[in-house]
């Protein structure tokens, strides 16, 4: 079941930022001049972004005829099954508008340094005030595995169109989750090909389509991604551009809870079954059902990093950490 928002273009709802579950903005960047360009047409889409710089060097993915648009591991999973180049930006337009064999995909390319100006044109003011970092994604016909971002997450079509596939974060496991330092992007995948699934290799994969929410976007619309849903990307034209914003509701001195997972592989996974029991007891006393309470018995200045976390206590635990590991 998916949640759908009816809207004027530019205003986005309040209470959408803070909800927990995906939700549809038709319409919310209607106005912008890249959509208003990619509908009259694609020649015009891409006059349009060359006004902000041909010459950019960017790097893009490059996919065979053979991967059939789908981004992933190559046979042994020892690499990928397309290839890291170069090309400027008017060269790449060039090469789109002449629908290649190939599939292109130029991944999140940060507006500001790439493309001075076309974010001011392009905006969403009512993000002003999270500090959003804006990436632009241009591609052709393919297709993103399924995976998570850390931070929220406004993606906003802004040509061809695009489809949608997101699951809760806690069916994780039923989505076949890949290596998890062997990343085509940073972030780990499902190994499932969501567009074709092998119900015989992943039959779990049927439990996570229960709970998977659909959503199709045409050039204007946009979804909110709330932190941690994965979501599958299928772009369906033979030019397909996006602009998203991702911004965290966490302070900035805060790591990535990745390397949490990390630590946790090198130190508890494989201990005996009682030892994790107690880490488990002491991770929940300390952080998952964490209060004013747990720390109260201790003398405010004695507490530490057990204190309410800040930019200078978090400097001293990573210090801290760090040399712990460096022993």
């Amino acid at each position: 079941m998916s949640e759908s928002v009816g809207m004027q273009a530019g205003a986005l709802p309040a209470g959408v930022l803070q909800s927990t579950q995906p939700v549809l903005l038709r319409g919310l960047v209607r106005h912008w001049p890249l959509v208003q360009a990619a509908e009259r047409s694609d020649e015009d889409f891409c006059d349009y972004l060359r006004g902000f710089g041909t010459e950019t060097r960017l790097a893009l993915w490059r996919g065979a005829p053979e991967i059939g648009g789908r981004f992933f591991y190559n046979e042994d999973f020892s690499g990928f099954n397309f290839q890291r180049e170069v090309h400027t930006f008017g060269a790449l337009l060039d090469e789109l508008l002449a629908v290649p064999r190939d599939t292109f995909y130029l991944g999140s390319t940060e507006i500001d340094s790439a493309f001075p100006g076309l974010g001011r044109e392009n905006a969403l003011p009512e993000l002003t005030g999270f500090a959003p970092l804006v990436s632009f994604w241009l591609g052709n016909r393919m297709q993103v595995a399924t995976h998570f971002d850390l931070p929220d997450n406004i993606a906003c079509v802004v040509a061809g169109r695009r489809r949608f596939t997101l699951f809760p974060p806690d069916q994780v496991a039923n989505l076949y989750i890949g290596p998890l330092d062997l990343t085509p992007a940073g972030q780990p995948i499902s190994l499932v090909d969501h567009v074709r699934p092998d119900f015989a290799r992943f039959p779990r994969y049927a439990q996570a389509l229960e709970h998977a929410q659909v959503f199709d976007l045409l050039p204007g619309d946009a979804l909110f991604i709330p932190s941690q849903w994965w979501h599958a990307v299928e772009a369906l034209e033979p030019i397909n551009a996006l602009v998203n914003f991702w911004w965290r509701q966490s302070p900035p001195f805060m790591d990535t809870p990745l390397n949490t997972l990390m630590m946790a592989l090198l130190s508890l996974r494989d201990l005996p079954p009682a030892q994790r029991d107690a880490w488990r007891a002491l991770f929940d006393h300390y952080i998952f059902d964490a209060d004013e309470q747990t720390a109260a018995h201790i003398p405010a200045p004695a507490r530490s990093i057990l204190a309410p976390m800040d930019d200078n206590l978090a400097r001293q635990l990573r210090s801290m950490l760090l040399k712990r590991l460096n022993r």
